[in-house]
């Protein structure tokens, strides 16, 4: 099994990839979805933790208030991230344990090189999509103000930093339709590259 990590920005159109991966027949698992559960499962440890803090809504961790906890404080942050990325990574070896007589397996995992995670995966994949086009996206998206976008646009290690660490890049500038296709030449590459 070739695990390959599939990384982007914030409104790089990484759920698009995913989608298209997966209409082709590919088995792709996403890191957010593993983190909500985790946040879930890890909820009583994680209220104790933050209790000076009010993360919660109706009984359960609002991750809407716990982002804004951590977003601009770089010791909660750690304090998070020490709770649940050990309990993430661990759920991600448990994925390839389960699907290792795929071919290839993917895991959509936005923020792969900002907690140190390379080694996890055989092959990156980076989604590249120009910043201005990201920030119009996230403001429409998110009904994000330009500074609120633009927080959480520079809060993550820039995109060509990234794309330097990649194996593959897929360029997102354009239409669907365009994307569909570079996803379809990446799918070659890999294929010619002898992975098996």
């Amino acid at each position: 099994m070739i695990s390959i990590a599939i990384v982007g920005n914030i409104a790089s159109g990484k759920s698009t990839v995913e989608n298209v991966l997966r209409e082709k027949g590919y088995k792709v698992f996403d890191s957010d979805i593993i983190a909500h559960e985790v946040l879930e499962d890890l909820s009583e440890k994680i209220v104790e933790a933050f209790k000076d803090f009010d993360i919660s809504e109706n009984g359960k961790i609002s991750r809407k208030k716990l982002g804004a906890v951590v977003f601009n404080n770089k010791n909660l942050k750690e304090k998070l991230e020490n709770i649940v990325h050990p309990e993430i990574k661990d759920r991600i070896r448990k994925i390839f344990d389960e699907n290792k007589l795929e071919k290839y397996l993917f895991v959509s995992i936005p923020l792969l090189f900002e907690v140190g995670w390379r080694n996890l995966f055989d092959k990156v994949v980076f989604i590249y999509t120009e910043d201005k086009i990201r920030l119009r996206r996230l403001m429409q998206r998110n009904n994000f103000t330009e500074e609120e976008a633009l927080a959480r646009i520079t809060s993550q290690l820039p995109q060509e930093e990234k794309a330097k660490c990649s194996d593959f890049v897929i360029e997102n500038n354009r239409s669907v339709d365009v994307l569909q296709k570079y996803i379809e030449r990446f799918i070659i590459q890999l294929e010619d590259n002898g992975e098996t």
